[in-house]
Order: C-alpha cells, then structure tokens, then sequence
C-alpha cells in the first residue's frame, strides 16, 4: 500500500539506473510491468539473484514484430508512465518514442535514462557510469593525495545521478500532471545528476574552501578528523569529528587530549596530526573501538563489509535489510507514516508473467493467442 499504488508504469527493460529507477517506483507501490526481449526468454527460473529487478512482472515483445510495439503502445495507452534506457533515438525508431506514447496517451510521463543526455555533442556516444562521473567533475575529487581517482563503485552515476534522479523527475511529472492533466518526457543524463551531486563544493571552491588537489580537503580524506583508521585486526573504523565538539571528544576518547595537539583547523599540520591518529588506532581492534565509541558524538561508525551490514544491532533495529526469498536485501527507502512502501515480489525472469500480465492489464485471452501465434509475445 505504498505512496505510489494505483499508478501504471511500462518498463521497458535495460540496464543498471532504468532498473533501479524502476525498482523503485516499485518499491513505492507502482504496478511496474517489464517489457523484456522476447529472445531473452528461455523458461524457468534462474535470475532470483537479480535484486534490481525485484518487485515487476515481466513480459516478454518482440518489439520488431509491428504486433509488438502496436502491444507495448496499447499498454502505454492504459499506463501513467513509461521508463526506457536506450541511446537517442533508439526508442523512436522502434516506434515507440515519445510522439508515438503521447499521441496514444497524452497523460504519460514519458521517463528517458541515458548517460550523456538526448542531445549535445556526446549524446549518441557509447559511455558508463565512470565517463559520466569523470566528464562531470565528480571523480576527480574522490581519491587520496598523491594518488589516482578512484572510482565509487557506479554509485554516483548509475544510481544516484540516475535511477533516482530519473524516479524522482517521473514522481514530479506525476505530481504536476495532477494541475494540468498533460504528460511530458523527463529527461534524465547521469551526467547531468552526477553534477549536481556536486554543487555544494563548487560553492566551496568558488568561495576559496576547497583545493582542486584531491586528498587535501576537509571531506575528501585530507583532514584527520575525517577519514578511515585501520585497527590491530586488520578493519577499519570511519571518524567525521567536523564540529568543535565533536572532535574534543575524538581526542578524548583516543587519549590524545592531554597531549600537545595543533589546533583542529591547522590544515598545514593535517599529515602530521594523521599520523599521530594512525598509530593509536593501531593499538586496538575495531571491536575495541567499537565498544569506546559507537553511539558517542565522535561521529564513529565501524566500516563494515556487506556481508557484515545487515547484522549490525542498528540496522537490524530499523529493518534497513530484509530477507525475502531467500535473499538478503536493502529494504525499500525512504518510509512513510501512513503508506508504507514494499518489496512486491521476487526478480522476474523474462517473459515470467507475459499471459497473466496482459490479462491484468486489459488484453483478452484471444489477444493473447493471436499474439503468441505471430511470435510477437513470448
């Protein structure tokens, strides 16, 4: 019974931030229903493992069967909205581009996923998360002094200036189509999302608080009281002592308050005063650690592994992962007081749901066979 029941989405299926975008509205209580190729079904089962795609039925189009895109173009006209992940173009020469939607349905929100964008010099260039984020300036930040960029997993492309940049356009289309009663196209480009994950230091840079020179900031492992300590066992433990405060306390709790430490904000001593910490983090495991400093204002937290995350007392105490068909999982974000959000179902392999779908979604039995017999379902 989550915020979003009630509204229709087609998917039509890709890769990476169009399934989390997906997954997502989903989560939110959507009716998502994944268009798959019909050359990816083969039966069975076997995709479970698949998080991404949890929470949609799937149906599997043949959507070079001109039966098959007039299918897909059926749905749209009962849907609220539609997500697709190709490169420019792609859509509209599949006959399924934003004209052809909206002229059968003038109410749509029309959801476009791509990394560069529709239009500008790179639009129709292949990429992945790692060009977007680099074209952007959001990689050349994220490292240590001295050392290359490294690169965040595809967090910041992919799926924050992505999946959720895209779901968050299609919730506001949604919302705006309540005042005027039309659908529009949200045009979502990681590489768009990635900077403006950034704009917080350009405004430090700009107003002289941040060095192009990665690994000498406050936020980017150049300060002492904001980086990664590694322990006597071999784990690390994160420390983000920024406030006054806080950081009297980090010294307290390491016994380094009694000692002659250079003020906090004496970046040139920075390198030196890190040393200092490395060598008494060393002195303890991270359990250790743990037990001085978990739940004070040092702004502590034990690096955890993925497979350690979802055993944390914290965690465990909010529910952040569920197990749900065997498979442990980030449950879904953010809640809600009066309509919770949830996982709708297990990963659909291809094609899983195409005769059940349809029928929900308004297409007869005999449609159904006539489809099926001109190979333009599977």
């Amino acid at each position: 019974m989550g915020p979003l029941e009630g509204i229709r989405i087609v998917e039509v299926a890709g890769i990476g931030p169009g399934p989390f975008c997906a997954m997502m509205l989903s989560d939110m209580g959507a009716d998502v229903l994944r268009v798959d190729r019909a050359d990816r079904v083969r039966g069975g089962g076997g995709a479970s493992f698949d998080l991404l795609n949890r929470g949609r039925r799937s149906i599997g189009v043949d959507l070079k069967n001109p039966e098959g895109v007039a299918l897909v173009l059926d749905l749209v006209a009962k849907a609220d909205g539609l997500v697709e992940g190709f490169r420019p173009g792609v859509m509209e020469k599949l006959g399924l581009g934003p004209d052809a939607c909206l002229a059968r349905n003038p109410r749509l929100v029309y959801g476009r996923m791509t990394g560069w964008g529709q239009d500008g010099p790179m639009a129709k260039a292949a990429g992945h998360d790692i060009n977007y984020i680099a074209l952007a300036g959001a990689l050349d930040p994220i490292g240590r002094a001295g050392g290359a960029p490294v690169p965040p997993l595809n967090l910041v492309g992919d799926f924050g200036g992505g999946g959720l940049m895209l779901a968050f356009g299609m919730a506001c289309a949604l919302v705006e189509r309540q005042r005027s009663g039309k659908g529009q196209v949200v045009d979502a480009a990681m590489v768009d999302g990635a900077a403006i994950l950034m704009t917080m230091f350009h405004g430090f840079r700009q107003g002289g608080l941040w060095k192009d020179e990665r690994g000498t900031n406050m936020l980017d492992t150049g300060a002492w009281f904001y980086d990664v300590y590694e322990c006597k066992d071999g784990e690390y433990v994160s420390i983000g002592s920024i406030e006054p405060q806080f950081c009297k306390q980090l010294l307290e709790l390491t016994g380094l308050a009694d000692q002659d430490m250079p003020h906090q904000m004496d970046m040139a001593r920075w390198p030196e005063t890190k040393e200092r910490l490395k060598e008494v983090f060393l002195r303890k495991t991270r359990d250790e650690w743990c037990a001085i400093m978990e739940g004070t204002d040092v702004c502590f937290a034990p690096v955890l592994s993925m497979s350690e995350a979802p055993a944390h007392p914290h965690l465990r105490a909010r529910e952040t992962f569920v197990e749900k068909d065997g498979f442990v999982q980030p449950a879904p974000a953010p809640r809600f007081s009066r309509t919770a959000p949830g996982i709708q179902g297990p990963p659909a392999v291809p094609g899983q749901h195409t005769d059940a779908a349809l029928a929900d979604w308004g297409v007869g039995a005999d449609a159904i066979a006539k489809l099926r017999g001109s190979g333009a379902i599977a």
